[in-house]
């Protein structure tokens, strides 16, 4: 509940996905734990969300039209400004390669679909340093 004490606002977070399901999901998941959503269908149009405002956290797909999560990340690390947004990686690419990838690249945690929604929100205030 967000108006509840023990839920503090945890602050903006910017879903890239390209399954809609996954960012209904996600929406309705983080809202309800009081964090504002933005949303992006894709790897392009998450670089242009991402690049127009300013995120606490990104939660980035891999495997995306336009550009792949692994070329989102490093776009992002790449900007001496905003480099540093943690992002975490949910994705349905399980392998101990994707995993190596992403984190090599810069990713914060690495996260499989299907995930367990309370997983990714401890993981999230874990992040964010929320208790």
């Amino acid at each position: 509940m967000p108006d509840d004490p023990a839920h503090s606002t945890g602050g903006r977070i910017l879903v890239v996905d390209d399954e809609p399901h996954i960012r209904r999901i996600l929406t309705a998941l983080l809202g309800m734990e009081g964090f504002e959503v933005k949303l992006a269908r894709d790897g392009t149009e998450g670089l242009r969300v991402w690049k127009s405002g300013t995120f606490d956290l990104i939660i980035l797909d891999l495997i995306m039209p336009g550009a792949s999560g692994l070329e989102v990340l490093a776009k992002i690390r790449s900007d001496p400004d905003r480099g540093s947004t943690p992002v975490i990686i949910l994705t349905a690419k399980g392998q101990d390669t994707d995993r190596q990838a992403a984190l090599a690249g810069g990713a914060d945690d690495f996260l499989t679909k299907p995930f367990s929604p309370k997983k990714l929100v401890a993981r999230i205030r874990e992040i964010l340093g929320e208790r």
